[in-house]
């Protein structure tokens, strides 16, 4: 049986990683055609020693230039138009969106051009041109597979999204879930990356810490499922056992129950609609889950799942303010320059005074985003 060909876009961030190491387990159903990097030129060298990809897309010439002396057998590429050949390329069968942030928009569109299936890791797509994005997969034929744990558990729940009444998305609550207003307002950047369940990059790890991340899949299930935000409930589990949940109009409860681990959402999405058997956490026990706890979120101490149900709603190009506002603002706390709450208030003002603009293009989604992380930048910096 022919092999699916497979490239993956941010091979050496935490999901790319993570997606090899599925691969690895059952690589006698794929092939790596492309990986692209960004600055970890080591694990990246690791990476085409080990899957031999074809093409390989760099940041930046130098970088390019340093790899071609090592892989004579490779064709290495750099920057966007790296980007935009790899994902034009008809030869894949599914590609891995595994970056974070607007990088991910325009190569995944690329991808829908060419009529090539994503399994997407990348909720910002979403978050700023979901209406396009959906659109235009549509009209191609193109399946967009999702990759988060809580949007591919709603995948795998639903039958027929038109007999479903309401979507219940899960949420650990972070590391913040017990402290106090107070406390959270305090927070370092170190308490702030220490998850209690999930191993991530660092901007999703914050995100998750303030439930901006929950906001953002909220925004995003509204354009996978084509859900209501008033039919979108989000729940917080701190066992992250059910990773999510669809209400049908009877009111029977579905939910995806699993030991917390990512590779089983990447190797749904890559082998979909098989199921077999490859990388996976060990077989789950209720008896040893012994209980499920469930507490509504607190929007006091979590103001950013509020700003993202009021940018969803309003639509157009306030969740693309949301998004750029909340990336400037939480490279700035990561960088130790800014107070954890300070990505709320920042998120909260831009918003503020945001003219929206209610169907925007591509290119004018591009500009919105500009323009809102040069303004975000410079609020900032009075505080920095």
């Amino acid at each position: 049986m022919k092999k699916k060909q497979i490239s993956i876009i941010g091979s050496t961030g935490s999901i790319g990683t993570q997606a090899l190491e599925v691969i690895e387990k059952l690589h006698d159903k794929f092939e790596i055609l492309a990986l692209t990097g960004g600055d970890n030129v080591k694990l990246l060298r690791e990476q085409i020693q080990k899957f031999n990809p074809k093409t390989v897309c760099v940041k930046s010439n130098d970088i390019k230039l340093e790899l071609e002396k090592e892989f004579d057998n490779v064709k290495f590429l750099f920057s966007d138009d790296g980007l935009e050949e790899i994902c034009s390329n008809t030869q894949n069968d599914l590609l891995v969106m595994a970056v974070s942030g607007k990088i991910g928009l325009k190569p995944t569109l690329t991808a829908i051009e060419n009529k090539i299936d994503i399994a997407l890791a990348n909720k910002e797509t979403l978050v700023m041109a979901g209406d396009i994005v959906m659109k235009r997969a549509k009209a191609n034929g193109v399946s967009i597979l999702p990759i988060d744990s809580e949007h591919c558990a709603i995948h795998q729940c639903i039958k027929n999204i038109s007999d479903v009444r309401k979507l219940i998305i899960t949420a650990s609550g972070g590391p913040f879930k017990d402290k106090s207003l107070d406390e959270i307002k305090k927070a370092t950047v170190e308490q702030t990356l220490a998850h209690p369940k999930w191993n991530m990059g660092k901007k999703i790890t914050v995100d998750s810490a303030t439930l901006m991340n929950k906001g953002l899949e909220v925004i995003e299930a509204h354009h996978l499922f084509g859900t209501s935000y008033d039919d979108i409930e989000v729940v917080v589990h701190p066992q992250s056992i059910i990773h999510s949940a669809i209400e049908y109009v009877d009111g029977s409860v579905i939910a995806q129950i699993g030991l917390p681990s990512m590779h089983i959402p990447i190797q749904y999405a890559l082998t979909y609609p098989e199921r077999i058997e490859g990388i996976k956490s060990e077989s789950f026990s209720f008896l040893d889950a012994k209980r499920f706890d469930f507490e509504a979120p607190d929007l006091e101490k979590f103001p950013c799942l509020r700003l993202a149900y009021e940018a969803g709603r309003a639509g157009g190009s306030a969740p693309i303010c949301l998004n750029a506002a909340n990336e400037e603002a939480v490279f700035t706390f990561l960088k130790g320059q800014i107070k954890l709450y300070k990505i709320f208030e920042t998120v909260d003002k831009m918003l503020s005074n945001h003219d929206l603009i209610k169907s925007p293009a591509i290119e004018e989604i591009i500009a919105i985003d500009d323009e809102i992380r040069i303004k975000t930048r410079e609020f900032l910096r009075k505080f920095c």
